[in-house]
């Protein structure tokens, strides 16, 4: 199965998705910081959630439960940088256990993912959305609704195509 971006808007099978993208639309330039989406073909490669908010996830890909401990590092500057951190951690991270909804769901884009390119953008998800689809900070994000079907196609196969 293929997932397509195009105006705002997640297209796969018979689906079309509302979702929000970053606030300065894509590009093919990404850098840490610069609120884009970045363009490309990507793959997702792990499923982290809020066990305390989510009943039963279902997903053909490895899955995580959040701890208030877990952070994902956007600090260039940390050898961590784009990865799974424990608090604490002495560089620039966000926190994955959040009081809002956002990551309560969220699924690991392999963006700027093996090998990790400092300066070149980190913590690129597809995640949950706020209720007006206010613009990311460079992630994919959609409805808590949409997200649970799309865990239940998503593969380590399956292709996002933003463009």
């Amino acid at each position: 199965m293929h997932i397509k971006l195009k105006n705002k808007n997640l297209y796969f099978r018979n689906y079309k998705v509302k979702c929000s993208i970053g606030k300065r639309g894509i590009s093919d330039k990404k850098r840490e910081g610069d609120n884009c989406t970045p363009s490309g073909v990507f793959k997702f490669i792990e499923v982290f959630y809020r066990k305390d908010r989510n009943k039963k996830i279902k997903t053909l890909i490895k899955k995580t439960y959040i701890t208030k401990n877990m952070g994902w590092c956007d600090d260039p500057k940390s050898k961590k940088y784009n990865k799974l951190v424990r608090f604490p951690f002495p560089y620039k991270s966000e926190k994955l256990y959040r009081k809002n909804s956002l990551y309560d769901i969220l699924i690991v884009i392999n963006y700027n993912y093996k090998p990790t390119i400092r300066f070149k953008g980190s913590a690129i998800f597809l995640h949950i959305a706020n209720k007006s689809y206010k613009p990311t900070r460079g992630c994919i994000a959609v409805s808590k609704k949409d997200m649970r079907i799309l865990l239940k196609y998503i593969t380590k196969k399956t292709k996002l195509f933003i463009y």
